[in-house]
């Protein structure tokens, strides 16, 4: 297929049609049902005193299946979940755009419809700067060196549920858009996209392109999730028994590439912590190789995320901390650098305060001196900036 990555970097997203050839759609379907029925028996067990007996199933806007957490579940009947995601339209499209020579499967999810109608989700951006870093940040790196991540949706059965505006990861929101989200985030924007998916065909785009899940009701809803970087985050690789060949290899390549980004990720903390310049970039680069600037300062603000989290990891009161709080430093997100609570344990806790003291000059960058909120993000108003970034110069000079 003809590739226009000029149009994806300017638009924000591309319609790929037949990402899961019509020869293997049913097959596809099948291993995700397998899964969804496995889902739903847990949701059952784990529901909670006041919950219907189907638990999440039956409570959720939009149910979703996260195959990180059901590793151990996928056997010869739900195998092609996976192989699915290996398929040349989807990952061999997804390096070309990323611009490597071997993407990596980061997330593989499944959103499913409700058993109600909930009607329209809100216009928003994945992103809460507070957890990340500002969209200012994000927009720079982009322009810079293009994407780290681009996520997908492949829908299973016929859907019209996705809207985008094509060419908003590269901008912040006009006020017209800003007005119209603040009056009612449940309607299209002027100028959106409605992407209209065909059973089999796929969406992929650049986060963190505006965009909005338009309606969800009853109507059957498989749709493919997740998305692609240069390296993956499953440590459970037990269903690699079950895939063929070729995707174990890739898995487990994607997955030694995975350690090597947490040597490097240890690397920068600890030469930022001790004040080495010289070995702090040399980490930013085997992280993010050609990176400028601009994403160099993007790394730092996700770093200065990474040693908060890893300072109320070993704090003795984390447990009095809020339950968001807990949550948010304990579960990896690999694309903002976060390795979660196994990662933490690799610092002592008098390292801990001491890389967090010397982050906390960047972390005080990326705040204003009062809470404040910007439509269309996920997430509270905060004294984190949801906009602006700091002067680059500003950032680095921190190291």
């Amino acid at each position: 297929m003809t590739i226009d990555r000029d149009r994806f970097m300017k638009d924000g997203y591309m319609i790929v049609r037949n990402a899961i050839p019509a020869d293997k759609l049913e097959a596809v379907r099948s291993a995700y049902e397998v899964l969804v029925d496995l889902q739903k028996g847990i949701w059952a067990a784990d529901r909670g005193e006041s919950d219907p007996p189907e638990g999440v199933w039956a409570t959720s806007a939009q149910p979703r299946l996260n195959l990180e957490t059901m590793a151990n579940l996928v056997d010869e009947r739900s195998a092609m979940a996976i192989e699915a995601w290996l398929n040349p339209n989807i990952h061999g499209l997804s390096s070309t755009l990323l611009g490597v020579p071997d993407a990596a499967v980061t997330q593989m999810m499944l959103m499913c419809s409700p058993v109600k109608d909930h009607g329209p989700a809100l216009w928003h951006r994945d992103m809460y700067p507070p957890y990340c870093a500002p969209l200012g940040g994000y927009i720079e790196d982009i322009l810079e060196g293009g994407p780290r991540y681009i996520q997908w949706n492949i829908p299973l059965y016929d859907d019209d549920v996705l809207w985008v505006v094509p060419g908003s990861h590269i901008r912040v929101n006009s006020e017209e858009e800003d007005a119209s989200i603040r009056s009612d985030p449940r309607v299209p924007l002027s100028g959106s996209i409605q992407t209209n998916l065909k059973a089999g065909d796929g969406v992929v785009y650049i986060l963190p392109i505006l965009h909005w899940g338009s309606n969800y009701t009853p109507l059957l809803r498989r749709c493919i999730h997740g998305g692609f970087s240069t390296f993956s985050q499953y440590e459970d690789l037990s269903f690699l028994n079950h895939l063929s060949d070729n995707t174990q290899a890739a898995f487990s390549r994607w997955d030694l590439r995975s350690e090597e980004m947490k040597e490097h990720t240890e690397s920068a903390l600890r030469a930022f912590m001790a004040g080495n310049k010289d070995g702090y970039f040399t980490a930013l680069e085997r992280l993010h190789p050609g990176r400028g600037d601009r994403g160099r300062a993007l790394s730092t603000v996700f770093l200065s995320k990474t040693s908060k989290r890893i300072h109320s990891l070993k704090q003795p009161e984390f447990h009095t901390l809020p339950e968001q709080e807990q949550g948010w430093a304990e579960r990896p997100h690999p694309g903002t650098l976060q390795w979660g609570r196994a990662f933490a344990a690799r610092f002592s806790t008098a390292e801990a305060q001491r890389l967090w003291e010397r982050f906390q000059q960047v972390d005080s960058l990326v705040q204003s001196s009062e809470p404040q909120y910007a439509p269309g993000f996920q997430g509270a108003n905060s004294i984190y900036n949801f906009i602006g970034m700091p002067l680059t110069e500003a950032i680095l000079a921190a190291v």
